[in-house]
Formats: structure tokens, sequence, C-alpha cells
């Protein structure tokens, strides 16, 4: 059970100092450790791309405390968007609407449109409502590389470049939000997460799902992103012992992430069983990353998994993390039932 930590009154004293300076602040979310700083301080913004090294075309995401403060950002609140911010905030879902006059184009990345989320991780939650404002807020690691899910994850990262971490524990989820734009009011579903397409379609009808022509560029649509350094690739179900086995001859060293225990020891092969429950599988998973990816090894493996809609968010992630070259256009791999190529 994921333990959850709420902040003290020095801890928020310190880091709405820090925001309100124009300093960044890492800090909890449901999903995964957020980068923050004031959404209204263009200035402090560009230092979440500069110390992540973010493209500046690359929108982040402005949280708030509350869905009441949607229109301070947001010229145009389709009635769609309305419904989905009743049924999923707070929480693990980004809508993409029109910006406001106020909002700055490097939130944007230059676009007409702002992404919002209201978290509803407590931490996160204080926070936003002691500084009273928008946090504009990435993932809280270098662009590309694999999330945080914890605080130690934020420190190897940035070390003493963060003025300050709020420690809120492990995220709940573990994987980033579901993303969504709006057409009208027809709904397009661009990044998968915990939020699903069919959990989104019961609210709203229809659902688009994936990239078309005039999509708003989005957080973490990158054909390459949420990487390992070590490169990585998705083997078939059955092949999974055998790869490792070949890959590991010689003393290689093999890292391999799967959905059950090795069918016999690999003396130079690290393995880490992850389950076959989705949940916690995707709670898991950048934490078992990072350590698959500090054991020294020249390749990780990781086992397909199911193509179940529970499964769809997690096959976008490995599909992303597993892409060779950190190419910059934009795709989609996954389709409606989460389907990617294995590599083979």
């Amino acid at each position: 059970m994921v333990r959850i930590v709420r902040a003290t009154l020095k801890e928020l004293e310190q880091a709405v100092t820090a925001l309100r300076d124009g300093e960044l602040v890492a800090f909890p979310t449901e999903t995964v450790y957020g980068l923050g700083a004031n959404a209204q301080n263009p200035a402090a913004v560009r230092r979440i791309f500069e110390l992540k090294e973010r493209p500046a075309d690359h929108p982040v995401i402005v949280h708030l405390d509350n869905p009441k403060y949607l229109h301070r950002w947001a010229r145009e609140v389709p009635d769609n968007a309305q419904k989905l911010a009743a049924r999923f905030w707070p929480g693990p879902l980004t809508m993409v609407l029109p910006r406001s006059e106020n909002v700055h184009d490097v939130v944007t990345g230059g676009q007409d449109t702002v992404a919002i989320r209201v978290p509803s991780h407590p931490m996160a939650q204080q926070l936003l409502t002691a500084f009273g404002g928008g946090i504009a807020a990435p993932s809280a690691n270098r662009f590309g590389r694999v999330s945080p899910t914890r605080a130690e994850h934020v420190r190897e990262e940035f070390g003493d470049s963060v003025r300050v971490v709020l420690d809120g524990g492990e995220a709940q989820i573990g994987l980033e939000s579901t993303i969504v734009s709006f057409e009208g009011e027809q709904v397009r579903l661009l990044r998968p997460g915990f939020v699903t397409y069919s959990q989104l379609k019961e609210v709203v009808g229809d659902v688009i799902i994936g990239a078309g022509a005039g999509a708003p560029r989005v957080p973490g649509a990158k054909q390459s992103h949420y990487a390992p350094l070590t490169p990585m690739s998705i083997v078939p179900v059955d092949e999974i012992d055998k790869r490792a086995e070949t890959l590991s001859e010689g003393g290689r060293r093999v890292a391999v992430l799967a959905m059950r225990l090795p069918l016999k020891t690999y003396t130079s092969v690290t393995w880490i069983n992850a389950g076959r429950r989705p949940d916690s599988y995707a709670h898991d998973l950048y934490s078992n990353l990072r350590a698959l990816d500090k054991a020294g090894c020249e390749q990780i493996l990781v086992q397909d998994v199911p193509s179940e809609e529970k499964w769809t968010a997690i096959r976008d992630r490995l599909a992303r993390g597993a892409a060779v070259g950190g190419a910059a256009a934009e795709s989609d791999p996954y389709t409606e039932t989460g389907g990617y190529s294995v590599l083979p």
C-alpha cells in the first residue's frame, strides 16, 4: 500500500516562498513527481526548460487546486470538458483547451492551447492552495528520460539545482496523466493514462484516439520518451528466457523486466519480476527501469505485456522507451487495444 505523506507548515512555506521568488520546486502528484514553477512567471518557467534540457516547443501542464479556476486559464471550456472535469478532477486527467490571453507562450510551447490538470495528491493540493495560483510542472527528470516516482529520483536527477523537493512518498499511480483535447465537442485522446478510453467514452460518448492533423502538441508525445539510458527492447512473451540466455553468453550483462520469474538462473542476468497486475506493474515501472538502468548491463529486455485496455498506458510508455534514436517526430505507438510492434 502506498504511504501518503502531507507537508509540514515549514515545508509549505519554503516551497511557496521559492515559487514566489521565481525558483523551482519539485512536488509529488498521484501520477509522478513534477518540477514546478509559477506559471505566471515566464522567466521561472524557462528555468524548467533549461534544467530539464526540454525543447522550447514542448508544452508544460498547468496544475490548479480547483476546477473553479479553469476560466482564468482557458478562454473556452466545452461542455464535454466540464463533464470530464466533474467526473475525473481532482485526478490523473489533463485537458488541453484554448488558452486565455494571460497564458504565456513559454507555457504552451507557442501554441494557442494550454494543458491543465487538477491533481489529487494531498501534498500537491496543499502546495497549490497555499501558493494560490497555477504551477507549471512537467515531470521532474531530464527530458525524454524515465519519470520520477519518488523524491530520491528527483535528487538523483538534479542534485541541489532544485531549491525545494517536497517528499510525499511514492506516487500512487506511477504513470503520467491521460491527456485529451477538444475539437468542438469532440474529444481526442492524445496520451493514454490511468483514465482509460472506456472511462472517457462513458462520460462523453465517442472518443477519437491519437493525434490527427492540427492536433496540439502535448507532453510525452515524442517517438522516443520515458527512456532509460541503457538500450531497451521489447521481447515476445515466450522468448524472454531464450533471449536473455543468448545475449548473456560469454558473461555479457543483461537486464530483464518480466511478468514472472526466470525459468532458470542466469549468472550475468539481472531479472525483475514485475508481476501480472497492471496497477502494480504501472506503479513500479519507472522504479524498476531505474534499478535496471543502474545494474551495469548492456541491454534491458522487457517481456511484452498484454493487449487489454488496462495495459494501454504501460504499452505506450514501453514503446516510447524502446524507440531508437530519440526521434523528434511525434507518433502514436498505441491503438484502441494498446498495440505496438514487438521487436524481433
